[in-house]
C-alpha cells in the first residue's frame, strides 16, 4: 500500500489528510474559506512533520478535483500540482462529489440506498450526482437548477440520501417525501482515501502539467459575464 497526501479545498471547509496503507494518520480542517490559500501549505507541513514523513516518503498526492468553489479548486489544484512537480510525485484527482459519497457511505453504509451529494452553487442551483453502493455514478456530476420533480425517478426507485451544503435548500423545496434522508455531513479530505488508494493501485495518475479542475460551469462574478 501507499503513503498519500490528500488535499481538499473545493468548498467552504478545507482539509488536508495524510494516509498510510489506506488508513488516515491525521486530518486537519479549516472552516474559513477565505484562508484556504494561506493555511493549506502550513497544514501540510505540520502533518508531515508530526508524522515524520519527508517528501521522499510520499508515494502520491491526491486532490479533490471538483466541482465546487472556483477559487477553492484553483487553490487546491495549484498546491497539489506544485508539490507534485517539486517532489516528483504522481498526481491523483478525485471527484469531489464521489469523495463525498464515499464519506457518507462510511457514515451510513447500506445496500439498498443511493447517495446524492449536493454542493451549493448559488440560488437554487447545486452541483450534484447520484451514486450507488459501489460508488458508480447513476447520474453523472453536473450543475443542476433544482425543481420539485428534478430527481423523482431516483426517489421512486430507492431511498436516496441527500447531503452536503446544497442539500438544505433541496429539502425545503422537496418537503416531506418518502424514500429521502437528509443526514448531517462534514466534507473532509479523509473521505477520498479509499478512492485515492484504488487510483494509486491502478496507476490512474493525471498529467501534472495539463490537469485542470472539473469546474462544470463558468465562474460567476457580479457585474461580469461568462468569465472562465
Amino acid at each position: 500500500m501507499a503513503q498519500i497526501l490528500h488535499i481538499d479545498t473545493a468548498t467552504s471547509i478545507g482539509s488536508v489528510c495524510l494516509s498510510r496503507d489506506g488508513q488516515a494518520l491525521e486530518t486537519i480542517l479549516n472552516t474559513d474559506q477565505r484562508d484556504h490559500a494561506a493555511t493549506i501549505t502550513q497544514y501540510i507541513g505540520e502533518l508531515m512533520k508530526r508524522h515524520g514523513v519527508t517528501p521522499a516518503g510520499l508515494d502520491a498526492i491526491a486532490v479533490s478535483a471538483g466541482p465546487g468553489s472556483y477559487t477553492g479548486l484553483r487553490v487546491g489544484t495549484a498546491t497539489a500540482k506544485g508539490l507534485c512537480y517539486t517532489w516528483k510525485k504522481p498526481l491523483i484527482a478525485i471527484s469531489t462529489l464521489q469523495m463525498m459519497a464515499a464519506g457518507m457511505q462510511a457514515q451510513r453504509p447500506a445496500e439498498d440506498v443511493l447517495y446524492a451529494p449536493m454542493i451549493d452553487a448559488r440560488r437554487m442551483e447545486v452541483f450534484t450526482a447520484i451514486y450507488d453502493q459501489n460508488l458508480e455514478a447513476l447520474l453523472i456530476p453536473q450543475a443542476m437548477v433544482l425543481e420539485p420533480g428534478s430527481l423523482d425517478n431516483f426517489i421512486a426507485q430507492k431511498t436516496v440520501i441527500f447531503f452536503g451544503d446544497g442539500a438544505p435548500k433541496w429539502q425545503m423545496l422537496l418537503g416531506e417525501r418518502t424514500n429521502t434522508l437528509f443526514p448531517s455531513y462534514q466534507i473532509s479530505a479523509e473521505h477520498m482515501i479509499p478512492l485515492a488508494a484504488k487510483a494509486f493501485a491502478e496507476k490512474d495518475f493525471q498529467d501534472v502539467a495539463y490537469f485542470a479542475p472539473h469546474y462544470l460551469k463558468a465562474f460567476y462574478h457580479p457585474g461580469k459575464s461568462n468569465i472562465r
